[in-house]
């Protein structure tokens, strides 16, 4: 597939380039990131390890996305989502835009599902 580094970190600064002017995103991630470039190379990091497999994010974006679950509804998913995949689609090719929104798809389903419906899901959101 034609997705190397350097095009994972012109579509991470370009797409949360638009996250930070959306109305509804934006409020929340200038809320909570202290840091853009850092949280740019991390999320750099983490696109690298999904789709090029490399290794080199070090994280747990489920406790990242729980440390605000009360602030993130399923809503937000749909909108992040859909700003990603027009994103994708200007940024990189056909095909790579396409394996880049699956992924994110996938993700965003486990996420939601850890947050939003099993088991103690609703007691998190309220805590």
């Amino acid at each position: 597939m034609d997705i190397d580094d350097d095009q994972l970190k012109t579509l991470v600064d370009v797409f949360y380039a638009r996250v930070r002017t959306d109305p509804e995103l934006g409020p929340i991630f200038n809320d909570v990131i202290g840091d853009w470039p850092e949280h740019l190379e991390k999320l750099t990091a983490f696109w690298s390890s999904v789709m090029l497999t490399s290794g080199r994010y070090k994280g747990n974006p489920m406790m990242a996305h729980l440390k605000h679950i009360r602030r993130i509804t399923p809503a937000l998913f749909d909108r992040w989502l859909a700003l990603w995949a027009r994103t994708t689609s200007d940024v990189m090719s056909p095909a790579a835009a396409a394996a880049l929104q699956e992924k994110a798809q996938r993700i965003s389903e486990s996420l939601q599902y850890a947050m939003f419906h099993r088991p103690g899901a609703a007691a998190r959101q309220v805590a």
